[in-house]
């Protein structure tokens, strides 16, 4: 699964969370440091996914008409094309691959502004920020359904879209991460 922006502070609070219920890191500075620092480490990253997708965009527009004319599959078109640029603008397309290469840049961010200390092995580390992204995802994707899940149940439904839906969702999202100690 892609990691997309609204999902940065959750996966963020959750490799703090795991880092600080880690028995072999020690935590050096400020959470809240830290936390940005991931933060930072993983919207970079989406930002670069989004110049890939615009660059994507802009080609394809470029392109239009010749694509109309060949009955091309434009969404085939888009992941070919983006296949193609993707070194170029540093975003590895494999998410597990994606996720190995993150954990290695947040752990160096962490090392490097001297937050934390451990006496393990890096990679055990480095595994260990990677698992907190991973469990993320998997656990985004149901917790997502269930909340989607109780906004059917509401008498009166919000419409789907609208900043009242928005708000409401992100309110009972974020009522089920607390309810799995996430957030």
């Amino acid at each position: 699964m892609r990691i997309k922006l609204p999902h940065i502070p959750y996966i963020a609070n959750k490799i703090m969370l795991d880092i600080a219920n880690s028995s072999f890191i020690e935590i050096k500075d400020q959470l809240e440091k830290l936390n940005q620092s991931v933060k930072n480490v993983l919207e970079k990253d989406a930002m670069n996914e989004k110049k890939l997708d615009e660059k994507v965009k802009e080609l394809l527009e470029e392109q239009e008409e010749e694509m109309e004319l060949m009955q091309v599959d434009r969404k085939n078109m888009f992941w070919l094309v983006k296949k193609k640029l993707a070194n170029d603008f540093g975003v590895i397309l494999n998410s597990e691959d994606r996720h190995n290469h993150l954990a290695h840049q947040i752990l160096n961010e962490l090392i490097e502004n001297d937050f934390i200390n451990f006496v393990v092995s890096e990679n055990r580390v480095k595994n260990l920020i990677f698992l907190s992204i991973e469990n993320y995802l998997k656990i985004y994707e149901k917790l997502e359904d269930e909340v989607y899940d109780k906004i059917s149940n509401y008498k009166t439904k919000p419409i789907p879209g609208s900043e009242e839906y928005e708000l409401i969702f992100e309110k009972l999202y974020q009522e089920e991460l607390r309810k799995k100690g996430m957030f």
